[in-house]
């Protein structure tokens, strides 16, 4: 049977017993002693007026399932109310059967249960059991509406699941637009970005284009000016600087400056016939020292050459107004100092400046003497001639070394400073012209 059914069997039970007890005649309140109680079950359909059964839905129902379910919670619910009630109403009965059963036994519960068996047996339907201790009765009742509790709980929540099942696919296909909207917008600002990107690509590209056609034009004139002939000298070092005049103005500027260093060795091409002296070749000063290199020959003195203000006589004669070829090596160590005219070595020394480095970021001038750092030339110093191949190196040269380039036999420029077109600025009218070539320059010795 169904938890109801056998809720509603215990339910009639009590009435029948309840109403037993109540047949004695009026007034009596207990019945009299040695008297017996027979409980006797009523019939399924005897119940039927104090306990309805709660309607059962037609299997053949045009009812969706989701309503089928609202309609049997909701009896399920009424029933469950119906039977609190009914066993509220019959707390007292069950009081009194607890005190009419107690006599029913007896004092020998034994002998008491066998003649209640045996006045049983006699014809009367007691279903086949003893009666049962109210506690029991009651908490089978407790059993019955908790499964029915449990029952109502469950469907209620299998009613839940079908509705938001139901309504899934709707709120399903709400977030598939809201993602499939958040992409599209995400698809169509990355094509824009791109488009963009493209278009500043294609700009940039074109600026790029016009640049390289630019310079490839600049070439294609440089090389067709190269091809006429127009050019002032046939390779970057094949030219001289002309300084005709002794003023404070002509000279020629050397782009790069020196580093550090703690060794050098300087060579130049000069041809010069002015008097008295030829001036300044050459000149580098730094800040704080105006005098760090200097090759100078002023007045009726002889060539001089001066580190940090100090000074060494070199034992030179290149004013004869023919092309010489000059080279002045040097060392911080003990300041030893070596001078070679035309390959030859005519002097040597120690002690100009020892242990003192060429400070670097200076500047470089040809031809004039500077008072400051690129300036203040005095015009009785100035340089009066040509010069051209003025070489520096970081380390002192060996003597062949030297003498293969004054006879022509090597062309090697200066790891420092080389002489190239690119690397010297001439001003106040000093000129760059095409120089002889070198086995000329021998020729004229």
């Amino acid at each position: 049977r169904s938890p109801a059914g056998m809720l509603l069997v215990a339910a009639g039970l009590l009435l029948a017993v309840a109403a037993g007890g109540r047949g004695s005649p009026a007034g009596e309140q207990e019945s009299p002693p040695g008297s017996r109680f027979v409980c006797t079950s009523l019939p399924l359909d005897a119940a039927g007026a104090g306990c309805p059964l709660p309607p059962v839905p037609m299997q053949g129902s045009a009812l969706p399932p989701e309503e089928e379910l609202k309609a049997t919670v909701l009896q399920l619910r009424e029933t469950v109310l119906q039977q609190k009630e009914t066993i509220g109403s019959q707390r007292e009965a069950i009081r009194e059967l607890t005190g009419k059963l107690s006599r029913c036994e007896g004092a020998d519960g034994k002998s008491a249960a066998g003649a209640w068996k045996n006045e049983v047996g006699k014809g009367k339907d007691t279903m086949g059991d003893l009666p049962r201790d109210p506690a029991q009765v009651i908490d089978q009742l407790s059993r019955t509406m908790q499964t029915l509790k449990d029952r109502l709980e469950s469907l209620e929540h299998q009613l839940r699941a079908n509705v938001s099942y139901a309504a899934l696919p709707g709120d399903l296909r709400e977030m598939l637009q809201r993602r499939l909207g958040d992409l599209e917008r995400q698809l169509l600002s990355k094509v824009a970005e791109l488009e963009d990107e493209k278009s500043l690509l294609h700009n940039e590209t074109s600026a790029h284009r016009q640049k390289t056609e630019t310079a490839l034009n600049a070439l294609l004139e440089r090389v067709s000016e190269l091809e006429k002939g127009n050019s002032a000298f046939k390779s970057p070092d094949e030219f001289k600087v002309s300084l005709p005049l002794r003023t404070n103005y002509l000279y020629g500027k050397i782009k790069k400056t020196l580093p550090e260093l703690y060794a050098f060795t300087v060579c130049l091409w000069l041809r010069s016939s002015a008097s008295p002296g030829i001036g300044t070749p050459f000149s580098y000063a730094v800040p704080g020292q105006a005098n760090e290199i200097v090759l100078i020959e002023w007045g009726n003195n002889p060539i001089e050459l001066l580190i940090n203000d100090k000074v060494a006589q070199l034992p030179l004669f290149i004013s004869d107004g023919k092309w010489h070829h000059i080279c002045i090596t040097w060392t911080t160590r003990d300041g030893m100092w070596e001078a070679f005219q035309d390959g030859e070595k005519l002097g040597t020394g120690e002690n100009l400046a020892p242990w003192h480095p060429i400070k670097p970021g200076g500047v470089l001038i040809l031809g004039q003497e500077q008072d400051t750092v690129g300036g203040r030339f005095d015009a009785t110093q100035a340089f009066v001639g040509e010069m051209s191949q003025f070489n520096i190196w970081d380390r002192v040269l060996k003597a062949e070394d030297i003498m293969n380039i004054a006879n022509c036999s090597i062309n090697m420029p200066g790891n420092i400073i080389p002489w190239v077109d690119n690397n010297v600025d001439v001003f106040g009218g000093a000129t760059k012209l095409p120089v002889e070539t070198c086995e000329e320059r021998l020729l004229d010795l």
